[in-house]
């Protein structure tokens, strides 16, 4: 395998792993977000606990993959993104951290304030990093300063710029609208009218939000167009999210929860496909001196590195999505009444 089919199987299955982590903790992350205005009462909240409980710690695996993959494939691009955005990663860190601890420690106390506190840490728990990540994406996408060696040249605040911060509001509403279509899928009643409601509202704020985006990009980083005015089949990444947003919309409407959740999901894959797509081969572009960016090609491991992390993929990713599938088949259909203290 010659280098460089390595490194650009590297920047695929590095997308593939975030694309995972996005379908995936997307749901679990936007359950939490909507916890606190869609559950009416302390059995709503267990239930929608319950419907997450099998699944979320797994799910955060997919996000500590990539982490792991970039650091052995792209070291100089880990390095850089883990130095430039440390305090927004450790934000990131400290409430995944801190949600986990809500599931474990909020039921052990037979107290409706103990139990609702920890409803606001599950509640903020989520609402941080489903953010930050958006915030994450759209500097990765618009570009950071950096040097001459590929070091991160600016601060905290330089990454709170409007594109950003627009970017992370729209994943904040994919995750809303993922959440809700999970919970169209496993509950039943109430819960899923209401989480229908709000999963409507969220599609039209995140189609709303990729439409600025789409703008800002124009006027701010057109470079990251090149890729669909050289190559006319990448527009199927935009053109498969059209179609997917627009069938989760009429899923929505319909209540037809298994399939809102699958189209919901599509969509999500192909919103990440056009992250990726329009930011190849940069990994983190250089918005000062584009010769400065972090490529797939120039910040990658050597060859050898990269073709033995290959072998490895290839025999266990295989056995991970394995295991993925058996256990969403065994906790498959809906959560019922009591299996709310999982």
């Amino acid at each position: 395998m010659s280098h460089a089919f390595l490194q650009n199987a590297w920047y695929v299955l590095i997308g593939v792993l975030l694309v995972g982590y996005a379908v995936l903790d997307g749901f679990d992350l936007g359950v939490g977000v909507l916890s606190p205005f869609i559950a009416k009462n302390d059995k709503e909240r267990r239930l929608l606990v319950s419907a997450i409980g099998p699944f979320w710690d797994g799910n955060e695996v997919w996000l500590l993959t990539a982490g792991g993959a970039l650091f052995a494939a792209f070291p100089h691009v880990y390095a850089t993104v883990f130095s430039g955005f440390y305090l927004a990663l450790m934000l990131v860190l400290y409430a995944l951290i801190v949600r986990a601890v809500s599931f474990e420690f909020g039921h052990r106390v037979e107290s409706a304030k103990w139990r609702r506190a920890w409803d606001w840490v599950f509640f903020a728990g989520s609402l941080l990093p489903a953010l930050l990540t958006g915030v994450a994406v759209g500097n990765v996408m618009r570009g950071v300063p950096l040097d001459a060696r590929g070091e991160f040249a600016g601060d905290f605040f330089s990454l709170l710029n409007p594109f950003a911060l627009v970017v992370g509001l729209a994943g904040l509403s994919m995750f809303i609208m993922q959440g809700a279509a999970y919970l169209t899928a496993k509950t039943n009643g109430d819960l899923a009218r209401r989480a229908r409601g709000v999963g409507i509202w969220a599609w039209a704020a995140l189609v709303a939000l990729l439409i600025v985006a789409g703008i800002l990009v124009v006027a701010d980083s057109p470079e990251r167009l090149d890729n669909y005015t050289r190559n006319p089949i990448a527009y199927v990444a935009p053109l498969a999210a059209l179609a997917f947003l627009i069938l989760t919309r009429v899923s929505l409407q319909k209540g037809t929860g298994g399939k809102t959740f699958l189209f919901s999901s599509l969509s999500v894959a192909a919103i990440m496909g056009i992250w990726g797509v329009a930011n190849y081969p940069y990994l983190l572009p250089a918005r000062n001196v584009a010769a400065y960016g972090l490529t797939a090609f120039n910040a990658s491991a050597s060859q050898k590195s990269l073709q033995t992390m290959f072998i490895i993929a290839l025999v266990g990713v295989p056995l991970v999505l394995a295991y993925t599938a058996y256990v969403y088949w065994i906790f498959r259909g809906k959560v019922r009444a009591h299996e709310e203290h999982y």
